[in-house]
């Protein structure tokens, strides 16, 4: 992968850092950031799992390779990285840095979840969920500083504060079997619909928007939904098959739209209990 340190790009494959010796790289690079060769692992690797930890390689030429954990300094310039979070109970995969059309930085993974639906008693998993910010959203939070995860779950002033940021928010919703367009939107608009009392032409244009995406849409497992909040009022929506979009399926511009569906997963009811715990897990980490 390429970083650039000091106006000097470096490129360190994973495959060739066991083989490295300080010889071969400028004695005065500390941190150096990977992108594997093939996925990690993680069962026999000593790596941490949280996205508010990264791993470090330093390299000196008395110590030689040696790895370490730091919290992310949020204030620096992050390291380019190609770590990834596992979401536990779906195995999903997500990256603890992402960039996206429309947004003025790349964004932080803060926690990850899944969702389940109940049929005939028996509870199913539908996709895993990522959430991910601005970093420059802990700037927001010294409110909370030094507060528990289990502090921040109970506290709703919270997310309140997050989505009023004027910072990007995106939810990767990664679907882990195979579900029909028309299936998905009615599970979404189920949780929606009651949080908008009394929607108005601006909003129903909205609905109408965003419901369009999806109808007449086979999504095969594997598919990425990004829901990414630009602002209180607009909201971006991209679905691709896999991989990072290129381009936009459509802007939703309606404040109580996007509320809404802002508190679907992060108000007091939320309809993946499992995203809220793992970002407030992220934060409190984070604002330590």
């Amino acid at each position: 992968m390429a970083s650039t340190f000091a106006g000097v790009s470096v490129i360190v494959p994973y495959s060739s850092l066991s083989s490295a010796k300080p010889s071969d790289l400028n004695p005065k690079l500390c941190s150096l950031a990977y992108i594997p060769t093939k996925p990690l692992n993680c069962s026999n690797q000593s790596f941490s799992h949280h996205p508010a930890f990264r791993s470090r390689v330093c390299i000196n030429k008395n110590a030689g390779l040696r790895g370490r954990f730091s919290p992310i300094d949020y204030s620096s310039s992050p390291v380019v990285s190609s770590e990834y979070l596992e979401e536990p109970q779906t195995k999903v995969k997500y990256q603890t840095s992402l960039s996206l059309p429309g947004c003025s930085s790349s964004l932080s993974l803060l926690g990850t979840g899944y969702r389940e639906k109940v049929f005939a008693i028996i509870g199913v998993k539908v996709y895993a969920a990522g959430l991910y910010a601005n970093p420059s959203i802990f700037s927001k939070l010294d409110a909370w500083k030094g507060h528990s995860s289990a502090e921040l779950q109970n506290d709703s002033s919270l997310f309140d504060a997050i989505y009023q940021a004027p910072l990007e928010k995106s939810l990767h919703i990664i679907l882990v079997r195979d579900l029909d367009g028309k299936t998905f939107w009615d599970a979404l608009d189920e949780a929606l619909s009651p949080r908008i009392k009394s929607p108005t032409p601006v909003d129903e244009t909205a609905l109408s928007t965003f419901r369009g995406i999806f109808q007449g849409r086979p999504l095969q497992k594997g598919t990425s939904i990004f829901l990414t909040w630009l602002d209180t009022a607009k909201m971006l929506v991209f679905v691709t098959p896999e991989g990072i979009p290129s381009s936009v399926d459509a802007a939703i511009e309606s404040s109580t739209v996007t509320s809404a569906l802002f508190d679907v997963f992060l108000g007091g009811n939320p309809v993946s209990p499992s995203l809220k715990a793992s970002a407030c897990d992220g934060l409190a980490a984070a604002l330590k």
